[in-house]
């Protein structure tokens, strides 16, 4: 089967670099709306059987156009909310940022002992996580969509996806989306890791702190400009408006 792994669009929390990971957290903004129709435009083609959601207002309004296109009704599941910030909710503070990517990257290096302060251990989020994907998959359809957010996409496409389209340190921007073929039983293989935008990278804001979308180096620098906007290999982009 495939399974589609699509960040949500922008919130004002990515705008700030505030650490907003607790149900239901912050809507989208109006560039988040944009991309989320966009998204839908680009995954419409697709064969999509299936949608699932964590429980963030955030990740159902991005879903929102495509399950209207086609009909279908996402599903929800806990598990599949971003990683916990715990002691460090809904701060943007350089010690906060710090302590949380940090710690991501302590889990992408292997160390999932290693507990987020006030939150959980590696080995717990994957597990929560395992086991929504695994709930997700039950559904039979052949392409499922989860939308989902950032940080728990990548770590856990990290520990459990392979292939050579699996950098562990890179970046995922709001609606960003990895592809993977494979199964929960067999395994997945990383088909494709697309990190910008997948309507247009001219819906990319390159100058928003955004530290859960963000590589697992703490920083608070905008992220490095993408090259000029363009057409990506095998996604549906939508033409930049006119100015």
């Amino acid at each position: 089967m495939r399974l589609l792994l699509l960040r949500h669009g922008q919130t004002s929390a990515n705008t700030t670099a505030a650490l907003d990971t607790a149900a239901p957290g912050h809507e989208l903004t109006e560039l988040g709306l944009r991309q989320a129709r966009a998204a839908g435009r680009a995954l419409g083609t697709l064969g999509i059987g299936a949608v699932a959601v964590s429980t963030a207002t955030r990740t159902s309004q991005t879903a929102m156009p495509l399950v209207r296109s086609l009909g279908l009704e996402p599903v929800r599941h806990d598990g599949l909310r971003e990683i916990a910030a715990g002691d460090f909710e809904m701060r943007n503070d350089h010690e906060a940022i710090e302590g949380y990517l940090g710690t991501i990257g302590g889990w992408l290096e292997g160390d999932l002992l290693r507990r987020m302060p006030g939150g959980e251990t590696g080995h717990e989020f994957l597990a929560r996580y395992d086991a929504a994907v695994a709930r997700v998959c039950a559904r039979g359809s052949d392409v499922t969509l989860v939308v989902s957010h950032g940080a728990a996409i990548r770590t856990w496409v990290t520990h459990r996806a392979g292939g050579d389209h699996a950098p562990i340190h890179e970046g995922l921007h709001n609606t960003g989306c990895i592809t993977l073929d494979g199964s929960p039983d067999e395994g997945w293989t990383v088909a494709s890791w697309h990190r910008e935008p997948i309507g247009g990278a001219w819906l990319d804001d390159l100058s928003a702190p955004d530290p859960t979308g963000a590589t697992s180096t703490p920083t608070r620098q905008p992220r490095t400009p993408l090259s000029p906007p363009g057409r990506s290999p095998g996604w549906a982009t939508a033409s930049a408006p006119s100015r």
